[in-house]
């Protein structure tokens, strides 16, 4: 879609799909890939075939100069700058062709997904979002090709979660010059190789830390610590950074003093998307390895894949890929349209795509905590598939699992991440952005009135579970309305009812993107040819209601009491009920039979 096409959507803010019905035909799916992205995904599924999936063990083995070797081939192809634009000696292409390429090249080993992920978004972001232009025509082309690797250095001792408590000092020389950086970074993504480096450190006493652009020079005063000893993602070069009075000129400051911690966070979002989908692909393969496997393992003279454990086991395997694909590809279209309205409106690239990012963190944070978990849930079931054989180090189970580990951690854990969602759209709520308290007010009246005996007509395909997706909303806006009105600002000290309230936010937008998706290829493709898609999206909309369900009581009897609590259980209580319950067991039961047959990942 052109710029002047996306210009003329109504695109919602980034929050908005909770008080704002979004139209089926509105949303981008994988189904409306262009002809140049399906290229492009045929390419890196190729690339990976070839040089990546045969691999397997020499990762495992900690081969870590193999990683460095796959990320040059893969920066001779291009993959390295998708959407760096061509002056820098990239590709141009838009954000969903970026998501495209990040979601493939990710699937067959955790150790290049952290190896690109790290080195294209936070290694490499941050410099074509914030740099001069000096800067970027000195360090993106060498980044983007691959001649160059990045490497990220936040993380401290002492900062983690709180990333703006680093201590490494960075101090200006007498005579202006240089700064001199001392301190030590930990958990550093391709430190064993990188070129070059993104340090932030604290200049004299300010409130905030700041930015820099350091090469990697030995005799710099730059020293590594040992490759450190992990639970997954053997290959991918992880170790200390310390710098001790490490020189970096002054036109190595990236951004403006003081701005590290905005630099930071905003990187932060980029990168949590990507991680998201790069969770993709190695749903798809531990599925489909598990299909085969239940296909081909007898027990009591019966394929495994006959017996309805296995096929529960399957089908929501199979669901919860074909669900975050839905949900990572609608957020990239809404972020790429923003970009394309900003340019239009004569925003540089950086301030485009820049505001872009922070404008849809919500989302951000949503798909990078659901696919996340769903990578872990997906690779433990396969290793119950597989049963003692998925435990062995012999089968591709057990290093899915260990390698899906990690992912629930960076890019800010998912505490983090769930407490953000919320937080930041209360604070979007603040400032007019998106307006929760006129559809809080609403359902508050609802709940004290008389309720409706009249029963809607569903006759439309997916019109029930639509509706559902309307009171799913109006339960996040009765739980959250209701603490944001009796703990106001100190909200933020409740963790654990702002948690309760992040996962009916995360179940809420996971679902509705599954059920705009099945309609709107139900509506071109015709209901028989989507009626396993349709069976996954109601399959996720059933589990998603009783996560709502639970949560939701969770949140409600933590902080009201007497009437309030009666009046907003019941309220629960109609908010999540089916006019037609599904029949869950049938539902699983189709999508693994669909499964089975084709012996594939087939969606």
């Amino acid at each position: 879609m052109n710029t002047e096409q996306s210009t003329k959507i109504d695109i919602l803010r980034g929050g908005q799909f909770l008080v704002k019905e979004t139209d089926c035909n509105d949303v981008f799916t994988p189904e409306d890939f262009s002809e140049e992205q399906k290229m492009m995904k045929d390419s890196v599924k190729e690339f990976v075939d070839r040089e990546i999936w045969p691999n397997k063990e020499e990762f495992e083995k900690k081969n870590y100069k193999l990683t460095e070797e796959i990320m040059k081939k893969a920066g001779e192809l291009g993959f390295l700058g998708v959407t760096v634009p061509e002056e820098y000696d990239g590709l141009g292409m838009d954000f969903i062709s970026t998501m495209l390429v990040c979601d493939y090249i990710s699937g067959a080993t955790g150790s290049i997904a952290t190896a690109f992920g790290a080195h294209t978004g936070i290694g490499t972001m941050p410099i074509l979002l914030y740099g001069t232009e000096e800067q970027k025509k000195k360090y993106i082309p060498k980044l983007a090709t691959g001649e160059w690797f990045g490497a990220y250095c936040l993380t401290e001792p002492d900062a983690g979660s709180d990333a703006n408590s680093g201590k490494t000092k960075a101090v200006l020389s007498k005579d202006g010059k240089y700064y001199s950086i001392s301190g030590q970074k930990m958990w550093i993504s391709n430190a064993g190789f990188a070129n070059m480096f993104i340090v932030f450190a604290r200049i004299e006493d300010d409130k905030y830390i700041t930015g820099f652009i350091v090469e990697n020079d030995p005799e710099n005063g730059i020293t590594f610590g040992e490759e450190e000893k992990k639970l997954g993602i053997h290959a991918s070069s992880t170790r200390q950074v310390f710098f001790n009075d490490t020189k970096v000129p002054v036109e190595n400051m990236l951004s403006e003093r003081g701005n590290g911690f905005k630099i930071a966070m905003n990187a932060l979002n980029v990168g949590r998307i990507k991680l998201a989908v790069a969770s993709l692909d190695a749903q798809r393969r531990v599925t489909d390895l598990a299909v085969k496997y239940s296909n081909d393992r007898v027990q009591f003279k019966t394929p495994i894949a006959k017996f309805g454990a296995i096929k529960s086991k399957l089908a929501e395997m199979a669901t919860s890929a074909w669900v975050g694909e839905s949900a990572n590809y609608r957020a990239a279209k809404n972020i790429q349209d923003r970009i394309d309205i900003r340019l239009s409106e004569g925003s540089s690239y950086s301030e485009a795509e820049l505001k872009s990012f922070e404008e849809y963190a919500i989302e951000c944070s949503i798909l990078k905590v659901a696919c996340s978990e769903d990578i872990q849930n997906c690779s433990d079931q396969g290793i119950q598939i597989y049963g003692g054989m998925g435990f062995s180090a012999d089968t591709p189970m057990e290093s899915a699992w260990r390698d899906a580990r990690i992912a629930r951690i960076y890019e800010g854990t998912n505490e983090i991440n769930r407490m953000l969602s919320v937080g930041m759209l209360v604070k979007k709520a603040m400032k007019g952005h998106v307006d929760l308290l006129g559809p809080a007010m609403k359902v508050a009246d609802e709940l004290t009135g008389i309720p409706s005996m009249e029963k809607p007509d569903f006759a439309d395909v997916l019109s029930e579970e639509k509706a559902m997706i309307a009171k799913l909303k109006k339960v996040f806006l009765m739980v959250a309305g209701s603490a944001v009105q009796k703990f106001g600002p100190d909200l933020e000290e409740h963790q654990q009812l702002l948690l309760a309230a992040a996962d009916i936010l995360i179940e809420t937008y996971m679902a509705e993107s599954a059920i705009l998706r099945a309609e709107k290829n139900a509506n071109r493709y015709g209901i028989e040819n989507q009626k396993y898609q349709i069976k996954m999206a109601q399959l996720y909309l059933y589990n998603a209601v009783d996560t709502v369900t639970i949560k939701a009581k969770e949140g409600i009897v933590s902080f009201a009491e007497g009437d309030e609590q009666r009046m907003m259980l019941m309220g629960l209580k109609r908010f999540t009920k089916y006019q037609n319950q599904p029949n869950v067991v049938e539902l699983r039961n189709s999508i693994a039979e669909k499964l089975t047959s084709e012996n594939k990942y087939c969606f």
